[in-house]
Parts: C-alpha cells; sequence; structure tokens
C-alpha cells in the first residue's frame, strides 16, 4: 500500500557530531537537498541536547518539516567517549508525517543495534554503507509503503512500514470478521508483535473473532487487541459473518458500480469462480447484485439465480460489495415481549432478547449455532424479530 502524495518523503539524511567539525550532514539521499547554510540553522533539532536524545523531535522550519531520533551510545570506545547521529525523514512543511512516527523511532532502533553488533556507523569502511540503505528506505516507502532491506552482512534485515493511522480506533466483537485491505505480501509479519504473527494466518475475510481465537489458541481479549491495533494503522477492515441465511441489499453506492468502468472490472476480477478461465459478465454480476432485497436470504437468491453457473464465487462477491459498500447486511434482532419466554433455553438468553442484539453476537456470546436459535426464536410466539 504506497503512501498518499501529500506525504512522500523528500530527502533521508543521516547527520553526526564530528568529535572536532562539530554537527555534519554526513549523507542525504538525495544529494545536497539540504544545503549547508540550512542545516546551520536547523542543526539544533537534528543534533540535540541530551535532554532530547532518545525522543521523537519534529521541526517545521524554512518550508520543510524534518522528523528524527537523535542517539546517543555512551562508550570510551568513541572519541569523546559518545556516539552521537541521526537519521532523519524530511517532507513538505504541509506533509502529513504521522505515518512515519514510528518508522523514524524503529530505523533508529535498527541503528543502535547495528552499531553496537558490527560497528556500523563508528567504521568508516561500513558507515559507506549507509547512502544505499537510505536510498531504498527512500525508494522503497515512497512507492511501495514498505521496505525490506538486508544489510551489508545480510543477516540483519531492516523491515519498516508505512500505514495511514487513522483518529479513533474502532471497537472489535466477537462476531466480527476481518479482512486484509492490502495485498498480504505488502507488508512483513516481523513487523508485528508475536500474538499478532500468531494470528496472521487466521484473517480470511470468513474466520470471525471468536473462531480465530479458538483455532489460533490465543486469549479473544489478545485477538481483540491485535485486531483493533491493526484496524488503527488500516491493514484491515471488519465485516459480518457469512452465512447462506444471511440477508443484504444495495446501498445508493451501487450506482457507482453502474457508472465506473474501473470498478467494474475490479469487481469482476475479484468474483470469477476458482478455477474459471472465463470471466462473468457485469451484466450478470450487475444483475447478481440488484436481486438482493429485504426478506431474500443468500441460499434462496443463489437456487434462484445459480452464481456458480455464471462463473461467480457468490461468497467473494458478497464480500466485494461489502467492501465497497455497495451492499449491507440487514441483521436479524430478537425481542422478548414477555420476561418468561416458552423455551427453557431461551431464558438464559433473556438479557440477549431486548431487541438490541443480533443473531450473529447472540450466537458467538452463548455457543448457540444459528440455526439453533432461530429455531428457538421461531417456536416461542413470545419473542418477535426485527430487520434492520
Amino acid at each position: 500500500m504506497a503512501a498518499p502524495v501529500e506525504s512522500k518523503i523528500d530527502c533521508i539524511l543521516f547527520s553526526e557530531f564530528h568529535p572536532t567539525a562539530g554537527p555534519k550532514i554526513t549523507y542525504q539521499v538525495p544529494e545536497d537537498y539540504i544545503s549547508k547554510e540550512l542545516f546551520d540553522a536547523i542543526h539544533i533539532y537534528i543534533i540535540t541536547k541530551p535532554q532530547l536524545q532518545g525522543r521523537l523531535i519534529m521541526a517545521n522550519v524554512f518550508g520543510k518539516k524534518i522528523m528524527g531520533c537523535p542517539v546517543c551510545i555512551d562508550h570510551p570506545k568513541y572519541a569523546r567517549n559518545a556516539l552521537i547521529f541521526n537519521i532523519c525523514f524530511v517532507f513538505a512543511s504541509t506533509a502529513n508525517s504521522r505515518p512515519y512516527e514510528k518508522i523514524v523511532r524503529k530505523l533508529s532502533t535498527y541503528l543502535i543495534s547495528l552499531e553496537k553488533d558490527s560497528g556500523l556507523i563508528s567504521n568508516e569502511d561500513s558507515k559507506t554503507k549507509l547512502p544505499k540503505i537510505m536510498s531504498q528506505i527512500l525508494t522503497d516507502l515512497n512507492e511501495k509503503g514498505s521496505c525490506a532491506v538486508q544489510v551489508a552482512d545480510e543477516v540483519t534485515t531492516i523491515y519498516l512500514k508505512t500505514v495511514q493511522v487513522t483518529s479513533t480506533p474502532t471497537e472489535v466483537h466477537l462476531h466480527d470478521v476481518p479482512i486484509f485491505t492490502v495485498k498480504k505480501d505488502s507488508f512483513f509479519p516481523q513487523q508485528w508483535d508475536l500474538t499478532t504473527q500468531q494470528i496472521l494466518p487466521y484473517i480470511d475475510g470468513i474466520r470471525h473473532i471468536s473462531r480465530i481465537a479458538a483455532e489460533a489458541d490465543v486469549a479473544i481479549s489478545l485477538v481483540k487487541s491485535c485486531t483493533e491495533n491493526m484496524l488503527y494503522y488500516g491493514v484491515i477492515t471488519l465485516l459480518p459473518i457469512f452465512q447462506y441465511s444471511n440477508v443484504y441489499t444495495v446501498t445508493a453506492k451501487i450506482n457507482h458500480l453502474a457508472e465506473d468502468v474501473t470498478l467494474q472490472n475490479e469487481c469482476i476480477k475479484y468474483a470469477i469462480k476458482a478455477g474459471q478461465a472465463v470471466s462473468p459478465t457485469f451484466r450478470d454480476i450487475f444483475m447478481l447484485y440488484c436481486s438482493l432485497r429485504p426478506g431474500t436470504a443468500v441460499k434462496d437468491w443463489c437456487a434462484r439465480h445459480n452464481p456458480q453457473q455464471l462463473n461467480v464465487d457468490e461468497k467473494k462477491l458478497i464480500q466485494f460489495g461489502l467492501l465497497k459498500g455497495l451492499i449491507r447486511r440487514i441483521h436479524k434482532y430478537p425481542l422478548s415481549i414477555t420476561t418468561e419466554p416458552n423455551c427453557n433455553k431461551l431464558r438464559q438468553l433473556i438479557p440477549w432478547l431486548d431487541g438490541g442484539h443480533h443473531f450473529d453476537e447472540i450466537c458467538c456470546r452463548t455457543g448457540f449455532s444459528y440455526h439453533t436459535l432461530d429455531d428457538m426464536v421461531e417456536s416461542d410466539p413470545s419473542i418477535v424479530t426485527c430487520w434492520k
């Protein structure tokens, strides 16, 4: 997922404190982007006082936004007993640099580790590798939004990824189904914590949170937390559970599909039945979407229109429609009109029968299957259902 145009990196510079010359730019990509005169005016924000070392520093000066995390490694082997440096990202003054804050911190941490392990920065020969590393980071982050840069020894790899952050995190429920919004090979699992890495193989647009927790053998609270984190960074989104008893209807955005040829081709490519060389026609795709309506379950819709015969994977078609907002799920909410339902099992569910909880949520929280719950509700005259 490439970074948006307004937050492209204009330059990456590596600066250090020379024991005799003082603060200086050692390398920058592209070369001469920051002039010596400009650097002399702003170096206090790059090679900082000890109180600011190890902190993310951002300076918006002279039409440029400069972000870095100044480093000081104390050790008697260095001149003046310390190695002081900073690798900074430079943006336009109006650029949205928030997606790069963690990247700058992480890159700084990588360089500290590489220096302590192999003397990458203090050794003048190995330090000459930095421009090539910086150039690849700049190019890959701007073009792909991610990079995997092998350092000279080809043992250490620098993994970085930029993603757009949102203002408020989305609450994740047991019945939510996470699905990737970016290609899985566009980011590196090693960038995530160990728990997230453990659940990544189970995110397929089919499994809901409760099922992922069970199959991955991870506590539900941790799965929810990891999912919320990935949501925050825009790597995944959430869909409702797919079942053939589901009911869907089109939204006003269906008109966009009729007018946008690019969206049409994307939909056809996404919804084609696996193993088919012949793509479905847009006419059939549009007909299938428009025939989704309140009161018609997916199983009845399939029986009537037979999407498979049209080379359409009905699950993928529904999935695409939800992802693009072309359709929406209509949920079924049970409501008890008495405090004593006739069915003993339903009496256990009284807290969920207030009209505020749909079938997906109740099933995930209680362990009942959809059909079992539906049979109980339909057989009890004291329970009414609302579709919305």
